[in-house]
């Protein structure tokens, strides 16, 4: 009797290993037609600090916005008119190069975080999982129950009550749908134009109005239709993972060696047979929002949202076994039997990623808003004035980065200020315009006095008014003779 159970237990996980196994995406059947996933609610700790984390993002993303500084949008990604800000601070094309460090930056980022964290960003902090997640799912549970509602309610007839649940559903996604698309265009064009599209007649913001629809049917049949498709077929992070990961990354896994051989949960067990903590209640699968089981080890379509962890906690509890049969862990650390630990590889990578972080902050921080570059005339050498005195004529453009007209007025700095002076060709001042750029030409009078050689370092001091822009270097050139 005892042999035969043993041997009917060992066929079925058999049998459950094989039909476990598979070769294509798990929303997708055999004939490339797809599987649509009805993930059940999560309930336990996990989810519960994910909501939290949830509000925080949702309380900046739409608030942001709203938020000034100097008068400028805290954040601005104007791509249409290449404006861009960032905590206050104007960046224009001819910043590309700042914008290539950050490129580069962010690339090292996802390498050396998702080597070390794994897909926790994925999980915890991306829009795509935060607004589907905590924001349309929960909408879709309210409205149309857990999911054996749902799909029970997809699958019968159309009545009554089936039709008012979807017409509210469709309606409620969409009005979601256009208050998003509405805070994501106020990132690209500012709140103040946003306020203007909303307020004045739609003939006078034909295409900011026309973005606004285009935008709210995106993020509409992304949350109505496409939902975890984005992760799996748009997203490159998920297949990049595959390369990125390796044995000491921190993964959402599946304790094998504790859970195997599975066996059915009964109540009067047999001595000799030997099963794993794992009782094959597939609630691990139900609550998946990829549709994947877990227990098939690290996956492609796994975002890292922990709600297998808190499901399979929750049964632990149940038939009274620890928890943690699903965790946070390594593969090493599966392997091994060891607890997750924060490993010197990981303090080296988020060392790494510290200074990253502190030099692009710094770079950002004291980057000018008003610069320029200085040359001297090419073709020309020094010009003598009166017997004691000799100029260079140089030409300087300005750029001004700011949202504001200014005027600008050139003055020699240190030793040279008080015995030359700056004559400016043409005018007075230079005046540059918001986002734009100004030159000039301008002649430096020195006396011979203050050349100490044939080539003179000097500073030149951009002002506006009498408060002080920046400061800009030049040579001055003089005679082929000893001072």
């Amino acid at each position: 009797m005892n042999t035969e159970e043993t041997i009917t237990n060992e066929t079925t996980t058999t049998e459950t290993a094989t039909d476990s196994f598979r070769d294509r995406m798990a929303t997708v059947d055999a004939k490339g037609k797809r599987k649509w996933v009805y993930a059940h609610k999560p309930k336990g700790k996990l989810y519960n600090i994910r909501t939290w984390v949830s509000l925080g993002f949702f309380a900046l993303f739409f608030t942001l916005p709203f938020i000034s500084l100097n008068g400028r949008p805290l954040f601005l990604f104007n791509i249409p008119e290449a404006e861009f800000i960032i905590f206050g601070k104007v960046f224009w094309p001819q910043d590309f190069f700042i914008f290539g460090i950050i490129m580069i930056t962010f690339i090292v980022f996802i390498v050396l975080f998702t080597a070390a964290f794994g897909r926790l960003f994925c999980g915890w902090v991306c829009p795509q999982t935060v607004f589907l997640e905590m924001l349309f799912r929960k909408l879709e549970y309210l409205i149309e129950g857990d999911a054996p509602k749902q799909k029970l309610l997809n699958k019968g007839p159309w009545t009554a009550e089936k039709i008012r649940k979807k017409t509210i559903k469709h309606i409620v996604f969409y009005l979601v749908a256009f208050i998003i698309a509405n805070f994501f265009l106020a990132y690209i064009i500012g709140i103040k134009e946003l306020e203007k599209i909303i307020t004045e007649p739609i003939s006078q913001h034909v295409v900011g109005f026309m973005s606004i629809i285009i935008f709210t049917t995106i993020f509409y049949f992304v949350y109505i239709y496409f939902r975890e498709q984005a992760c799996t077929v748009i997203c490159p992070y998920g297949r990049l993972q595959s390369v990125l990961l390796d044995r000491n990354s921190m993964i959402v896994a599946y304790d094998y060696k504790r859970g195997e051989p599975r066996g059915k949960l009964k109540k009067i067990k047999p001595a000799d047979v030997n099963t794993g903590d794992c009782i094959d209640c597939f609630q691990c699968v139900k609550v998946c929002p990829t549709g994947i089981d877990i227990r098939n080890g690290t996956q492609m379509e796994c975002v890292g949202c922990t709600a297998c962890i808190d499901a399979c906690n929750k049964m632990m509890d149940a038939v009274g076994k620890p928890r943690g049969l699903v965790r946070y862990a390594s593969e090493n650390g599966i392997a091994d039997h060891q607890p997750l630990r924060y490993t010197g590889r990981m303090k080296f990578y988020t060392g790494v990623l510290i200074v990253l972080a502190s030099l692009l902050t710094i770079l950002l921080v004291t980057r000018k808003d008003v610069d320029g570059t200085i040359i001297r005339t090419t073709g020309l050498t020094y010009q003598e004035r009166g017997k004691d005195s000799l100029s260079n004529l140089y030409t300087i453009t300005v750029q001004n980065k700011t949202i504001l007209d200014i005027p600008v007025v050139l003055k020699l700095e240190g030793e040279e200020a008080g015995t030359g002076k700056i004559e400016l060709v043409g005018t007075k001042n230079i005046h540059v315009k918001q986002s734009g750029q100004g030159s000039g030409t301008f002649f430096v009078v020195l006396p011979n006095t203050a050349l100490k050689s044939r080539k003179t370092k000097l500073r030149v001091g951009i002002y506006e008014g009498d408060k002080k822009i920046t400061e800009l270097s030049t040579n001055f050139m003089g005679p082929f003779r000893r001072y």
